[in-house]
C-alpha cells in the first residue's frame, strides 16, 4: 500500500503544479500581484484582510478569494460589505486551497480591474504547506495567544514563506509568549522571511506591511 500511495500523491502534486503555472501566468498577464495568506483557525487572516484592504484601497485595486471548509459566507460577506470583489471557494471539509480551485474562482473575479489578489486559504497551519496555488508569495498570520511553540511543531508551513505577521500584539502583556523563541524557531526553518509584529486592533506593524505589498506589487 505504501508504495502506490507515494506515486499517486506524485502524479496529484505535479497536476497541480501545472495549473499553479498556469494560475501565475494568467496573474502576470494581468499584471496582478497574487499573496496566499495561511494560518490556524482564530490567528486573525480575515482580520488581516479587512486591515490591508483599508490601508491599500485607495492605492490598489484589490480582489480576495476566500477559502472555507463549509458553505458559510461570513468572511467572504464582510469582505463585500468594504466594495472589494470575492469569490468564496467551499473546499467541501478539505482541509486546504489546490491550483484548479483557485484557477475556478479566478475565472470569476474582474481580473483587468485589479492590482493586488488576496487569498485567504483554509485555516490550518499542515495541508496549505503543500500545494502550491500559482500566487506569488506566501503569508502566515500568526499569533500571540496561539503560543510560541507553533514552529517548533509545524515546521513545514513557515519554510517557504515570504512574510511572517505576527497578529495580536496588543495581547503580549497578558500572555506568555517569547517572541524571541518564537522568532528563533521561524528563523532557523526560513532566514530569508520578512517577521512583522502587527495588530489589527491597534493598527501596530500594519503601515510596513502595507509598504511590502506596494513594493512587491510595484516589480
Amino acid at each position: 500500500m505504501g508504495t502506490t500511495h507515494v506515486p499517486i500523491v506524485q502524479r496529484i502534486l505535479n497536476a497541480n503544479d501545472q495549473i499553479a503555472a498556469q494560475n501565475r501566468a494568467k496573474l502576470d498577464s494581468e499584471g496582478i500581484f497574487g499573496i496566499n495568506i495561511m494560518a490556524s483557525p482564530g490567528a486573525g487572516k480575515t482580520s488581516t484582510i479587512l486591515k490591508t484592504i483599508e490601508a491599500l484601497k485607495d492605492r490598489m485595486r484589490i480582489g480576495v478569494i476566500e477559502g472555507d471548509t463549509a458553505a458559510v459566507t461570513i468572511d467572504a460577506d464582510k469582505i463585500k460589505a468594504v466594495g472589494i470583489p470575492v469569490v468564496q471557494i467551499n473546499t467541501g471539509g478539505g482541509c486546504h486551497l489546490d491550483a484548479p480551485m483557485v484557477a475556478d474562482a479566478l475565472q470569476q473575479l474582474p481580473l483587468q480591474e485589479l492590482d493586488l489578489l488576496i487569498v485567504e486559504n483554509v485555516g490550518n497551519l499542515v495541508c496549505p504547506a503543500t500545494f502550491n496555488i500559482g500566487t506569488h508569495a506566501n503569508i502566515v498570520v500568526a499569533s500571540i495567544p496561539e503560543g510560541d511553540d507553533k514552529p517548533y511543531k509545524y515546521p513545514r508551513i513557515y519554510q517557504g514563506i515570504d512574510v511572517l505577521l505576527l497578529n495580536k500584539t496588543d495581547l503580549a502583556p497578558y500572555v506568555a509568549f517569547n517572541t524571541d523563541y518564537f522568532r528563533r524557531g521561524v528563523e532557523i526553518l526560513n532566514q530569508n522571511v520578512n517577521f512583522l509584529p502587527i495588530s489589527c486592533k491597534t493598527g501596530e506593524g500594519l503601515d510596513r506591511w502595507a509598504d511590502w505589498l506596494l513594493q512587491k506589487a510595484a516589480h
